[in-house]
């Protein structure tokens, strides 16, 4: 009975809001103060800018690569462009005026005739011509710095003005285009190539990129060097081998007319060594 009534006290005392040990508790909840709120937003922004900054590095990483990616494609057309058109490269004894080969280290210009396949730039636009002069030059660019350029024209004829114009761009930022040449004679590289009559064994390209102009921020600080060294498999067809046997009337098989032995014609006496056949 005593423990009932101990009960039933306690639980009026609880729901009167007083304590166990006759206090008055407070049902008040408390909030946030203004310091609290301030100190989350500081804490708050920290993750955020520290989140911004990673994901503006990732993308500049990310911009930086392709650009480089992109930046290395190009120069290794540009030189895979040259090399290709080496080696289809052509020269007839008969027709030098048509065949010169000229490489200028100074004008930074190298110029002679190839016959292209269907797959080199631009072989559409000429159409049945395969046999073309093609020239690669390094000249101003008319954003920044120089550009290395591919102009071509059928071989007997000139260029043409949207040629002249507007040439194919192989490479943009080319510090410098430079040959050397294979002198079998010397058994050494001459830097200058005089016999544009005749075609050289073997060409070594260098062409340097700057790191500035329109590369930027994205580029490296140092100059980038492309070499290669290119075997031409061609060589200057003397005019005996260009010019070659006349064509002969007949079909295989059938006599000539006017040639010796065929009816019509008499045989002709046999030369005997002198004094006989021993």
């Amino acid at each position: 009975m005593k423990l009932r009534l101990s009960v039933n006290k306690f639980r009026r005392r609880r729901k009167s809001g007083a304590s166990d040990f006759g206090f008055q508790s407070s049902n008040r909840k408390h909030g946030f103060t203004l310091l609290e709120i301030l100190v989350s937003i500081a804490i708050l922004g920290m993750i955020l800018m520290t989140i911004y900054s990673t994901w503006m590095m990732i993308m500049r990483a990310d911009r930086a690569g392709k650009y480089a990616a992109a930046e290395a494609q190009r120069e290794r057309m540009a030189s895979r462009t040259i090399e290709e058109a080496l080696s289809c490269v052509q020269s007839f004894n008969e027709s030098l005026q048509y065949y010169g080969f000229v490489a200028d280290n100074g004008d930074e210009t190298l110029s002679f005739v190839a016959r292209l396949p269907s797959s080199f730039p631009r072989s559409g636009r000429f159409g049945d011509l395969t046999t073309r002069r093609v020239e690669f030059r390094v000249e101003p660019d008319p954003e920044s710095g120089k550009r290395l350029v591919l102009r071509q024209s059928p071989i007997v004829m000139d260029f043409e003005r949207s040629e002249i114009d507007h040439p194919l761009l192989l490479a943009r930022d080319v510090e410098e285009m430079k040959f050397e040449f294979w002198e079998p004679r010397r058994n050494d590289w001459v830097d200058e190539w005089k016999q544009t009559n005749q075609l050289p064994k073997m060409l070594k390209l260098n062409i340097r990129f700057s790191s500035g102009g329109m590369s930027g921020a994205y580029s490296s600080t140092r100059d980038r060097e492309v070499s290669r060294i290119i075997a031409l498999p061609s060589m200057t067809v003397p005019s005996l081998y260009q010019v070659g046997a006349p064509q002969q009337p007949g079909g295989p098989g059938q006599p000539v007319p006017g040639r010796p032995g065929q009816p019509g014609q008499p045989n002709p006496t046999p030369i005997q060594p002198p004094g006989g056949i021993r």
